[in-house]
């Protein structure tokens, strides 16, 4: 249950199929993006693919000695693209794979096209989804609602990208939803109706206990996307922003010219897999052992290179020297951006009192921290407003409630209209009426979230009491105690043994809190795998 393993065969197999030979990649924006998330241009390179286009560039030049692969989503618009290029061809042998299925009326219109027959194959490979980790994937799409209601273009493209997940893992599943969510129930039913008509593509071996998707909504916990994160991927996407492994560095004060845009890649980083899921505290020190183990490895400013010998090691060792200078300077200049973040934002602070709005159980305590952190000119307009958001689910119906006070103290900041609007919204979205489940389990025990970590200054070691909703949904299910009345199965047929291969998706987005839940499941419960999608993957910003 890999996702990346499975995107990363695909692409290798369409290169293999179209043999030895100058090859150029012709991909849609969508693609593009599937494509980049698993593999380096560097890697594509070395497989002779030596130039990538896309499909609706008007600009691309004949290169009758090149062949094409495509790798398209099956949208009309690329069918229409390939008609066109099929008509006039520029290279001289066409590969096409589509990222989901296509309709035979399409196949048709594509060989009507192809007149100077210079079509060798046209395949379905499966990768219709952004593989982000191996076992977290999204859909990359925005606004999937229209109210508490699919938008319709968007129910079908999370149909086509969950039934691409499931043919690319090769399962079948059972399906359970959340009863309390429509636009669950709805999903479920579409995918449902894929894996009934394209019942050929799903007849994988059976196994002993048949594979689960599960469809919740986020509208259940919309708590968990509003808290700062303090481990390394999760921080960097909550405060910089991670799109398709891609962090936008250019308004850092002071960065060099050759960071303004860097690449976090578990794939191809391996101080950043290796970091992925740790703590702040932690990674501090790891980027301090990191720089200490490339001072040693760097060459010396008079070393002697007397022989032949001398400048071969030389040589030899350059690549591996410039690769870590580069996972240096760039991990560097993250944690120190992060580290300063942190430092101006009050985040420290703020994550205290977010923890004791999200997981205690005192009103009086929580509002009047919240209260002294409202007066602090430093906490920015953001943190201000996701503070009283996370007041306003938490404590929505208590007596002694306080929000509209909160509320005031916000236009007193001078926080805009459209942001004090969000409260609102954030309860007609997440609020108690909508909720399917007890949100908020009260915890006595006070646990830390400050720890100061002495061996690196400005970085902070920091734990967090939150665990998401999903954590103690995917708990029960192992279990085998999900109440069947809040996630019914579709269908008749219900599992009997405990799940071991379990995918879950969230309609309205995912978050890498709810990934290293999922990562830590996976660890903790042999023989049990999860893979987690979402429509997309959560900050606060988005």
């Amino acid at each position: 249950m890999n996702v990346t393993l499975a995107v990363k065969q695909y692409v290798s197999k369409m290169i293999e199929n179209s043999g030895p030979g100058m090859k150029v990649l012709l991909m849609d924006k969508e693609t593009t993006s599937i494509v980049s998330v698993v593999y380096t241009q560097s890697e594509i390179l070395q497989k002779e693919v030596y130039l990538f286009e896309r499909i609706d560039s008007q600009s691309r030049d004949n290169m009758k000695h090149l062949k094409a692969i495509c790798f398209l989503r099956p949208t009309k618009e690329n069918v229409e693209h390939l008609i066109q290029e099929l008509r006039r061809p520029k290279y001289s042998v066409y590969f096409i794979y589509f990222s989901n299925v296509i309709s035979k009326s399409e196949i048709k219109a594509l060989a009507e096209a192809d007149e100077q027959e210079v079509v060798a194959e046209v395949q379905e490979f499966y990768g219709d989804f952004i593989a982000v980790n191996p076992h977290l994937f999204s859909l990359n799409l925005q606004g999937v609602a229209r109210g508490r209601s699919w938008e319709p273009s968007m129910l079908a493209r999370c149909t086509q990208g969950l039934t691409s997940v499931l043919l690319a893992l090769k399962k079948c599943p059972m399906i359970r939803y959340q009863l309390s969510s429509d636009m669950s129930k709805r999903l479920a039913e579409s995918v449902k109706q894929i894996i009934t008509k394209e019942y050929e593509l799903f007849d994988f071996r059976k196994t002993e206990v048949p594979p689960l998707l599960l469809i919740l909504d986020r509208s259940d916990d919309a708590i968990t996307p509003l808290l700062n994160q303090w481990t390394y991927q999760a921080m960097v996407h909550e405060l910089l922003g991670l799109n398709n492994n891609r962090i936008d560095l250019s308004r850092v004060p002071g960065i060099s010219k050759d960071l303004k845009e860097v690449v976090l890649s578990a794939e191809n980083d391996e101080f950043y897999a290796n970091n992925l899921y740790l703590n702040f505290g932690e990674i501090g020190t790891n980027i301090k052992n990191l720089m200490e183990d490339f001072q040693k490895k760097k060459p010396k400013e008079q070393q002697k290179l007397e022989s032949i010998t001398d400048m071969k090691a030389f040589v030899d060792n350059y690549p591996q020297f410039k690769k870590m200078s580069g996972t240096v300077s760039k991990h560097v200049t993250v944690v120190g951006e992060l580290s300063r973040l942190v430092s101006e934002r009050q985040l420290m602070e703020v994550s205290e009192v977010e923890q004791e709005l999200s997981c205690q159980n005192d009103h009086s305590n929580a509002q009047q921290s919240l209260r002294r952190l409202l007066q602090s000119p430093r906490l920015s307009e953001l943190d201000a407003v996701r503070l009283v958001m996370l007041y306003a689910l938490r404590y929505e119906r208590h007596s002694s409630s306080v929000l509209p006070g909160l509320m005031e103290e916000l236009s007193r900041r001078g926080v805009s209209e459209r942001h004090r609007g969000m409260v609102k919204s954030m309860l007609e979205y997440g609020g108690k009426r909508v909720r399917g489940s007890d949100l908020v389990t009260p915890t006595d025990a006070v646990a830390k979230t400050k720890q100061f970590f002495k061996g690196l200054k400005g970085v902070e070691n920091v734990y967090t009491q939150h665990q998401p909703l999903i954590h103690d949904t995917l708990d029960q299910l192992i279990k085998g105690r999900l109440k069947d009345s809040q996630f019914p199965y579709l269908g008749a047929s219900s599992l009997r043994d405990r799940p071991q291969d379990i995918v879950v998706f969230l309609i309205g987005g995912a978050t890498y809190e709810e990934a290293l839940t999922v990562y830590n499941l996976n660890r903790s419960t042999p023989g049990v795998r999860i893979v987690l999608g979402g429509s997309s993957i959560h900050n606060t910003r988005r």
